[in-house]
């Protein structure tokens, strides 16, 4: 009867603490976990801001992801590392601890923009809430607090409830090729997942998250004409020229796409003469004519960012129809490079957005609304959104001046949003 007892008790208690929003237990629990781990996440996040781990120094972004695994691995997780070899990268950490409740999928990022050579290279404490680093909100702050929100579940007995995959990449700021084969550790993560959240800085103000991400597609324009004398010009026999009609494909996109809600179309290069010689990698090249000469040859390279797929879609059709009604005696042909996809706004992102809201309301730290797209760049949370059926990105730590030898972080945001994250994830193990 006394074992009996002692675990009814225990069952009782248990389902307290996986009650439903608004239930104080849960929230005072978490909340309590969270604060119990903060010295040791701010130590953990200055020890990983000193490493080094920009995208190309593939033995600094290992060093980091084995700091990280080896977290992971004290709170049960099984870490493996994706040799990232075969696309010209460092790899990706996948950790994984599987158990009976729904399957959730966290995304972080190992690598940052400042490489070896670069000056910024510290953890630098400014003010008690304040510290700068190469990294420290993207996102070596994420990063933190995946594992403090994960140690926060182990210590409120939640995390034995859920079956989570940690995916923490290491060429988010300059992805290997082909992007394919750089990105499918992540999909096959995001092949079960119920739902999945990224820890991406967002938009720098914890009151906001992503619900939808805009994508990223490289384009390129090539253009030939008919070389001769510039006196031939807007002749039968000689036509237009290549850089008149690159103009007109340019102009024909802005009056056609550029009142399109959530789109941006945007020529970043362009090169026009007798003969053009272009760097595509680095965006760069050289151009030779004369004023006295028709040109032969133009070229121009830019980005779409779209919403939705079905937006990308069809701005792409767009743009082929404008490329193929050419002017006299000229041609263009476009060529386009699928990046980051778009991760839609779709009702299921809404409702886990929903669901961190109560969870952020219930915490006493306020609401958190959807974030405006167009201030949400391209991120690795898009290339899972079209599996899982709820997603949402920029939960990590906030901060300004990212990608900036200025990069600082709030650190009062470090334990608000490790809360949020640990409050949702305990309420999503208490649902079947």
């Amino acid at each position: 009867m006394k074992l009996i007892a002692i675990a009814c008790l225990m069952m009782t208690a248990t389902a307290g603490v996986l009650g439903q929003p608004g239930d104080s237990k849960l929230v005072s629990t978490i909340a309590a976990a969270v604060d119990a781990d903060h010295d040791a996440a701010l130590a953990l996040l200055e020890r990983v801001v000193n490493i080094n781990s920009g995208t190309m120094n593939l033995a600094g972004v290992r060093q980091v992801g084995d700091v990280f695994s080896a977290q992971l691995r004290t709170l049960g997780f099984t870490t493996r590392w994706i040799d990232g070899a075969p696309f010209n990268r460092a790899g990706h950490l996948v950790a994984e601890r599987a158990r009976q409740g729904p399957r959730v999928l966290l995304i972080g990022h190992l690598d940052t923009v400042f490489e070896a050579d670069s000056p910024f290279q510290r953890f630098e404490r400014l003010t008690p809430t304040t510290a700068r680093g190469p990294g420290v909100i993207d996102m070596k702050g994420g990063d933190v607090i995946i594992v403090s929100a994960l140690k926060a579940l182990a210590r409120a007995g939640v995390l034995d409830r859920l079956s989570v995959t940690v995916v923490m990449t290491g060429d988010e700021e300059d992805p290997g090729e082909p992007l394919d084969l750089a990105r499918k550790a992540l999909r096959d993560a995001a092949s079960a997942a119920a739902v999945a959240m990224g820890f991406e800085d967002g938009a720098g103000d914890p009151r906001l998250a992503i619900v939808s991400r805009r994508g990223f597609t490289g384009w390129t324009l090539k253009v030939t004409g008919q070389p001769a004398h510039s006196s031939q010009v807007f002749t039968e026999k000689v036509g237009a020229g290549a850089i008149y009609e690159a103009s007109r494909v340019l102009k024909e996109m802005y009056d056609r796409l550029s009142t399109e809600a959530l789109l941006s179309v945007n020529p970043g290069v362009l090169l026009g003469g007798t003969t053009v010689d272009l760097d595509g990698p680095h965006s760069k090249g050289t151009a030779f004519g004369k004023t006295n000469v028709v040109a032969g040859t133009a070229v121009a390279m830019g980005d779409i960012r779209a919403y939705t797929r079905d937006q990308l879609e069809k701005t792409k059709a767009t743009m082929r129809s404008i490329a193929t009604t050419s002017l006299a005696h000229t041609s263009a042909e476009l060529i386009f490079d699928d990046s980051y996809p778009p991760m839609a706004p779709t009702d299921g992102n809404r409702r886990l957005l929903a669901m961190y809201d109560q969870a952020s309301r219930d915490l006493g730290l306020g609401p958190v609304a959807p974030t405006d797209p167009r201030a949400a760049g391209a991120a690795d949370v898009a290339f899972v959104a079209d599996v899982v059926p709820q997603v949402i990105d920029g939960v990590g730590l906030m901060g300004r001046a990212d990608h900036t030898p200025e990069e600082t972080a709030d650190l009062d945001t470090l334990a608000s949003q490790t809360r949020r994250a640990a409050l949702l994830l305990a309420r999503l193990a208490g649902q079947d």
